[in-house]
């Protein structure tokens, strides 16, 4: 279970702390409520589709079948887990709201870290939607597609380099005969 107020929390609202302090000194009272009245209506944007994507996770988890997730995306998955995350990474839709709440999900119904990894690297280096709204408009067709070519195994390797450490780091007790 993961702690509410953790070190990065901490961290966090001491920022926060000393920034408002400099804005107040600089701006005085009124540059401070100015920027809280600003973040406060953008958490009020944000806070739906934040919402939606915990909710999207959570059903995510309960409807997938937690067996074929571990066989497809689990440890023993190899090499296809790891193909198998970065193409789900690569058409996934929508923005961190919904894509970590997914992994999330995955994690929870039996998919490793590497083939998760793989799919977190590959939607933030290949997604699709971004390149197309976004990249080929800007950039041009032949740099987004050569961009998403030589970005092609960095989500594999992400994933296999995620498994490595992961046992290493974790690794199973052994089981005793009786358990097996």
């Amino acid at each position: 279970m993961r702690k509410p107020i953790g070190w990065s929390t901490i961290i966090i609202a001491v920022l926060v702390a000393v920034s408002a302090g400099l804005v107040w000194r600089r701006d005085g009272t009124a540059g401070v409520l100015d920027i809280l009245t600003h973040d406060l209506s953008l958490f009020g944007g944000i806070l739906p589709r934040v919402l939606a994507g915990c909710l999207l996770g959570a059903l995510i988890s309960e409807i997938l079948p937690h067996e074929k997730v571990s066989r497809s995306l689990g440890p023993k998955s190899g090499l296809m887990g790891l193909l198998i995350g970065t193409a789900f990474g690569a058409i996934l839709p929508g923005g961190p709201f919904t894509a970590y709440p997914v992994a999330s999900a995955l994690l929870a119904v039996g998919a490793d870290f590497g083939a998760t990894i793989a799919m977190v690297v590959s939607w933030t280096l290949i997604g699709y939607g971004r390149a197309v709204a976004w990249e080929i408009p800007i950039m041009g067709t032949d740099f987004t597609l050569w961009r998403i070519v030589i970005s092609l195994p960095l989500p594999v390797l992400a994933g296999a380099l995620g498994r490595f450490v992961y046992v290493r780091l974790y690794p199973k007790p052994a089981m005793k005969d009786d358990e097996t």
